[in-house]
């Protein structure tokens, strides 16, 4: 799960990047925005859901 969190933390981090310095190309930022933040529920959610689970005896 952190390899593919860290992944994505990645892709949104470039696309913000290519987005905010490609003249034009805005819309690439916000769609790095948007998977950030995405990528972000779903690593709050993935963590929360495991840290609920009893530890097996």
């Amino acid at each position: 799960m952190l390899v593919t969190f860290l992944l994505l933390l990645l892709v949104a981090f470039v696309l913000g990047i290519i987005g905010a310095a490609a003249e034009g190309l805005g819309w690439l930022l916000a769609v790095g925005i948007a998977l950030f933040v995405a990528d972000v529920v779903l690593a709050v959610t993935v963590w929360s859901l495991r840290a609920r689970r009893r530890p097996v005896r």
